[in-house]
């Protein structure tokens, strides 16, 4: 089963209209996830280091941005 991925965090819908070709960009959960790394590492000074290496701190920026997308599809 797919985990899911917000859609697109920038969909339009004409692309060739545009000149441009092959779907919509990142997902939202990509774009969360980004959203999330920045506030991660802005709040750090010495990012990665050996309490928080840099696998747990990506690790941690999809945690956050799965928490976001499930709360979105909360009712």
């Amino acid at each position: 089963m797919s985990r899911p991925d917000g859609g697109p965090a920038f969909p339009y819908t004409n692309c060739e209209d545009h000149g441009l070709s092959g779907g919509y960009g990142m997902s939202l959960r990509d774009y969360f996830a980004g959203r999330a790394l920045q506030g991660i590492l802005a709040g750090r000074r010495n990012v990665p280091d050996k309490d928080f290496p840099m696998q747990d701190v990506v690790l941690a920026s999809f945690e956050f941005a799965d928490a976001m997308i499930a709360q979105r599809e909360a009712p």
